[in-house]
């Protein structure tokens, strides 16, 4: 059956549901065979998550880093195109 469409937790968490479910019959996720049930839940999170166009990072609160004035935020790694180390953005 085909992946649901919508992002809200509810679909999110059929669509884990759903994969899982469909490994434990088949021992597949879509072409891949993941190694244990941890892997292919994993596996089947992160297909859900990107299929409702959000990251599972997000969708569990962030990297929230303090600044200076003691201000909370989402910080953005941005990778710099000389290849040199990332930098983080507050």
């Amino acid at each position: 059956m085909p992946l649901k469409k919508g992002s809200s937790q509810k679909t999110i968490s059929s669509n884990i549901g759903e994969m899982v479910g469909a490994y434990k019959e088949t021992g597949k996720i879509g072409t891949s065979r993941p190694k244990s049930k941890v892997a292919a839940a994993k596996q089947a999170a992160a297909i859900a998550y990107d299929k409702a166009g959000k990251s599972r990072k997000m969708a569990k609160g962030g990297d929230v880093i303090k600044k200076a004035k003691g201000v909370q935020g989402p910080a953005m790694i941005v990778k710099k195109k000389d290849g040199n180390r990332p930098v983080k953005i507050y």
